[in-house]
C-alpha cells in the first residue's frame, strides 16, 4: 500500500534543512535559478552533490542544456532571495537586485551566498515527478554568515551560541 501524498507531505514537513538557490546558464535560456531543500553530499572523493529538481522546472532545462549548474547556500538573511526564486516571477525577475558573478563553468554563484559550489552534470536520473542531478563540484566559494533553514513550512534561523 501507498502513502497518502497528504500524509507524505506532512511528515517531510518534519525534516530541517538549509535553503539553496540552484542556478545554470545556457545559450538559449541565459541565466536561471530556482530555490531547492533537496540538495545532498554523495561523495569526497571525487567530490559529488546532488540536488533534485522538478521535471516541470525551466532551470531543469537548463541544467540540461548546459550540462552546469552551481549550488548556493543561502544565509540567514536572504529569505528574500528565496522567496524571488521560489517562483512566480520570470527568471530575469528572479535575478533582479541580487549581485552575482559568474563561475567557471558560468553558472550564476549569488555574491552574498553563504557557500557556492560550481558543479559539472555527471548523472542525471529521472525519479517519480523530479530529476536527481548529481554533479561533480568544480569550484566551492565560502563566506561567513549564518544558513537560512526551512522547517515545518517556514523559513528559521539557528540560536546564538551560549
Amino acid at each position: 500500500m501507498t502513502v497518502a501524498i497528504e500524509d507524505f507531505k506532512k511528515g517531510l514537513k518534519l525534516w530541517a534543512s538549509g535553503v539553496a538557490v540552484v542556478t545554470t546558464n545556457s545559450e538559449t535560456s541565459g541565466a536561471q535559478g530556482m530555490t531547492v531543500t533537496a540538495f545532498s553530499s554523495v561523495s569526497v572523493d571525487p567530490p559529488l552533490i546532488l540536488v533534485c529538481i522538478n521535471e516541470a522546472a525551466d532551470t531543469g532545462d537548463g541544467i540540461r542544456e548546459s550540462q552546469s549548474f552551481a549550488v548556493n547556500f543561502l544565509t540567514a538573511g536572504q529569505e528574500a532571495v528565496s522567496n524571488q526564486f521560489a517562483g512566480g516571477c520570470s527568471q530575469q525577475e528572479r535575478f533582479e537586485n541580487v549581485s552575482w558573478n559568474t563561475a567557471t563553468t558560468g553558472a550564476p554563484i549569488i555574491d552574498d551566498s553563504l557557500a557556492s559550489l560550481d558543479c559539472k552534470v555527471v548523472q542525471q536520473v529521472r525519479a517519480g515527478t523530479h530529476w536527481v542531478i548529481i554533479g561533480e563540484v568544480q569550484e566551492v566559494l565560502c563566506h561567513s554568515g549564518e544558513p537560512l533553514l526551512y522547517y515545518s513550512s517556514a523559513y528559521r534561523e539557528l540560536l546564538p551560541a551560549d
